[in-house]
């Protein structure tokens, strides 16, 4: 049996990113906005924003979970579900569509077995569309991570994957 103690929302207090957590809490508690580099903090330290964390935020604030939600959802950086450990984004910018950008995103659908927003069962990767990636010269683009591709076609899909697999 382990020594571990829980806290009020269930998550291990033995936790060193709880720790973590807390010590950006209160660094920010009495800071007007506090709330957004909290969830910053949480969104690094877990890879998403797991509903018991939010909880603890929430007390340790006092701030309701509505308007923790209401921010988590609104700002497109936040997520609520556990990402792959690849996350991929498609650009859907205008140049890139043109240039087959949804095609890049149905090979890579058919081949991980997954939906835009989804994460492979296995946690590996995460694919993502998003609107513009700053790379219109090199239409159609995507990443992995911080990794750049660019003037793809369908058939470059299978390779840029083999990288990661």
């Amino acid at each position: 049996m382990s020594n571990e103690k829980n806290c009020c929302c269930g998550c291990s207090q033995e936790d060193p990113r709880l720790a973590e957590l807390m010590e950006t809490i209160d660094k920010n508690r009495e800071t007007k906005g506090a709330l957004i580099p909290v969830l910053h903090k949480v969104q690094t330290l877990y890879g998403y924003l797991p509903e018991d964390v939010l909880q603890v935020v929430s007390e340790e604030l006092d701030v309701p979970m509505t308007e923790i939600y209401g921010v988590a959802s609104f700002y497109s950086i936040f997520s609520l579900e556990p990402k792959g450990e690849h996350i991929i984004r498609v650009c859907l910018g205008t140049a890139c569509y043109v240039k087959g950008a949804q095609l890049l995103i149905d090979e890579i659908s058919k081949d991980l077995k997954i939906e835009v927003g989804q994460t492979t069962p296995d946690g590996k990767f995460t694919l993502e569309a998003c609107r513009c990636l700053g790379a219109c010269g090199l239409a159609p683009v995507l990443t992995v991570g911080e990794k750049v591709y660019g003037r793809l076609v369908p058939e470059s899909i299978p390779g840029i994957l083999a990288e990661y697999k």
